[in-house]
């Protein structure tokens, strides 16, 4: 697990105001769906899901996602057609216990084949320096070790961790078209690779830096930062929705304050206010840093945006 840390408290009026004024985007009920087109049927619940089930299956998929483009994974409901679609699909790709609706359309309308991401890879339990607006007190939830229950789900932004999910999407689908088995297995095995030369670049570009200390709104990165030796800091806990409390954010500028962090991390899908009002009340820089839960650009995908990433990791890292 990546280090985590126990900070003393004070915070300004402003940042408090800042609270009132964030929302993140509402998930559509639209989108997704077993589809009318040729070749196998495959039905991601989210983006990375779809980017492993497309590279293995290839042409001779069609996969569709239940989340739509530019909505928040973690707040999807599904609509009747929707859940009617699970059933339909010839493989449905899932990450369990972290999109409810998905996993009670799977239990309602079970599908012919069944990936759940997380049987390829172990999850562990979310950092809980602060669980959102409940005002948790960060040193009793470090101290007594308990996960109260909650998986960090976010494993996709550690490259390593995706193979085997990608192996296991081949051997569904070679059940479903044994004839193009052999095509199956070498899509999974030239994506391993493709995961490697990621996971390559980030280790070299991650290696020399001044800082390894990253301070971002929501704490997704936990599985990057144990691959690249970072310690992650969040305002908020895995729920991207959870509001910090004035302690939590006191917390936070601290370590602004006294490691020289330059730059505080907002994401794609969430409001930044709260992290460009602490950013201006620090003096310091805000930069996107992307979870990878979903893209809000059809001209990207899962390598270029992480490429990204670590670009803007080793400028904030000051990397050399």
């Amino acid at each position: 697990m990546p280090r985590r840390r126990t900070l003393p408290l004070a915070v300004s009026a402003g940042v408090v105001l800042a609270l009132s004024a964030c929302s993140s985007p509402g998930s559509g009920g639209s989108g997704g769906g077993s589809g009318d087109g040729d070749g196998i049927a495959v039905l991601a619940s989210f983006y990375p899901l779809q980017y492993v089930a497309e590279q293995v299956g290839g042409d001779l998929v069609q996969v569709d996602t239940l989340t739509p483009p530019g909505a928040e994974p973690h707040d999807l409901e599904l609509s009747p057609a929707q859940v009617d679609e699970v059933g339909r699909a010839d493989l449905v790709v899932y990450l369990s216990e972290f999109q409810a609706a998905v996993d009670d359309a799977v239990d309602a309308n079970p599908p012919a084949h069944v990936v759940d991401a997380a049987q390829d890879t172990e999850l562990h339990a979310a950092e809980h320096g602060e669980d959102g607006a409940d005002g948790a007190d960060s040193e009793h939830a470090e101290d007594d070790g308990h996960d109260h229950g909650s998986l960090d789900p976010h494993f996709w932004l550690d490259p390593t961790r995706l193979p085997s999910v990608a192996d296991d999407v081949a051997a569904q689908l070679a059940e479903i078209d044994p004839d193009h088995a052999d095509e199956f297995q070498a899509n999974a095995e030239a994506f391993a690779q493709q995961m490697a030369d990621l996971d390559a670049e980030y280790t070299t570009g991650l290696a020399s830096c001044e800082s390894r200390t990253i301070v971002t709104t929501h704490e997704a990165f936990s599985y990057l930062a144990e691959r690249y030796d970072l310690e992650q800091v969040g305002i908020s806990g895995v729920d991207p929705e959870g509001e910090p409390s004035p302690a939590r954010l006191a917390e936070v500028g601290k370590v602004v304050q006294d490691e020289g962090v330059s730059t505080i991390f907002f994401e794609t899908l969430a409001s930044p206010k709260v992290a460009e009002t602490l950013a201006d009340e620090l003096g310091v820089d805000t930069a996107v840093l992307d979870p990878l839960e979903g893209l809000t650009d059809d001209t990207q995908d899962y390598v270029s945006v992480a490429r990204a990433n670590l670009e803007t990791l080793r400028t904030a890292l000051s990397c050399s």
